[in-house]
């Protein structure tokens, strides 16, 4: 079996399942399917969808078909998650795909939080598919993917760029939420209320054009991932989403018409700056009780995926991007950080 059937026969199997479980959880079988393909474990995809899909619910029903004139009001209402599904469907059926995700690309970007950035996330994922080969199925996942986003629209305080700072300067000067003690949509509500939030947003050295945009991205991407390995200890989960959003960003530009390019880097520094602000802990962990990057990035991913959850696989496909860009070994340290700190699958 080659990749791209191994791959497809995933989609098929999970687009029987709704984007959703235990009533707002994120179903993350398309995506970790996608990474353990592209990185040469096709092979384990069907046994490792075995184990996860039977915590799966079925695809939701609609309320009533949604038309193009009501999008705007039907933006983040969760209760209208499967009349997004139709309408993407059709969407995708109907018009190219690319011409698809440039009406709706600039129309969701606001709601980037979205599903704790898992709608973008899953976006991201569905056009690399789309990006190496086209066909059924991986439309049909584009089109569930923009479909879960929609539904689940939810935007951040934004303030844009307009600093001096580099990622990583940025992303360390992000203020923390006072009150970490519930979930995330209670952390974020909280932002506009944290002094100095604005200020570290704007921190951010603005991107001037495309090619700007597209390096500072994957730079807070790096950033990211260097961030996590002594701050995973805030919640190892979470903060993955604070690098793999913006990744999912990154890897979607190449689909995108280069005036999207600024916007999607402000949007994707806005997400992982709120990610960040939500789970940091109060102080990192020291130096010395951090894991040591092992030998490849090879054996960074067989780790992830023997471990087998959903947020070590994402997290690895990430990170051993990061480090072929960087070379940077703590992008692989990162990943043996995650993996003792999450419970196997």
């Amino acid at each position: 079996m080659d990749i791209d059937s191994t791959l497809d026969e995933a989609y098929e199997r999970l687009h029987r399942s709704g984007p959703e479980f235990e009533g707002w959880l994120t179903n993350h079988g398309p995506m970790a399917a996608e990474a353990l393909v592209r990185h040469g474990h096709g092979g384990r995809v069907h046994r490792w969808l075995d184990r996860y899909m039977d915590r799966l619910d079925d695809l939701p029903r609609g309320v009533s078909p949604l038309t193009a004139d009501e999008w705007r009001t039907a933006l983040g209402d969760p209760r209208r998650l499967g009349d997004w599904l139709v309408y993407f469907e059709r969407e995708v059926r109907e018009r190219p795909w690319r011409a698809v995700l440039e009406t709706w690309w600039p129309r969701l970007l606001p709601g980037i939080a979205a599903g704790a950035t898992h709608g973008v996330i899953r976006t991201g994922h569905a056009v690399h598919a789309l990006l190496a080969h086209e066909d059924g199925p991986r439309l049909t996942e584009f089109g569930q993917a923009l479909g879960y986003w929609a539904a689940r629209w939810q935007p951040v305080p934004a303030t844009p760029p307009s600093g001096s700072a580099g990622p990583a300067s940025a992303l360390a000067g992000v203020p923390r939420v006072p009150d970490q003690s519930a979930g995330i949509n209670h952390r974020l509500g909280q932002l506009a209320d944290v002094p100095g939030w604005p200020v570290a947003l704007a921190a951010l050295r603005p991107a001037a054009d495309p090619e700007q945009a597209g390096e500072l991205l994957a730079d807070l991407t790096t950033a990211a991932v260097l961030h996590y390995l002594p701050n995973a200890h805030g919640s190892a989960v979470m903060l993955v989403h604070s690098a793999t959003a913006p990744m999912a960003v990154l890897r979607t530009l190449p689909a995108l018409p280069r005036d999207q390019w600024v916007p999607s880097l402000d949007a994707a520094w806005a997400a992982s700056a709120a990610v960040t602000a939500a789970y940091a802990p109060a102080a990192p962990a020291p130096e010395a009780d951090l894991p040591v990057a092992p030998e490849s990035p090879e054996e960074v991913f067989d780790l992830a995926a023997r471990h087998g959850d959903e947020h070590v696989i994402k997290l690895a496909d990430t990170c051993i991007e990061v480090h072929g860009r960087t070379g940077h070994p703590d992008a692989l340290s990162a990943v043996v950080r995650a993996a003792g700190l999450i419970e196997e699958l």
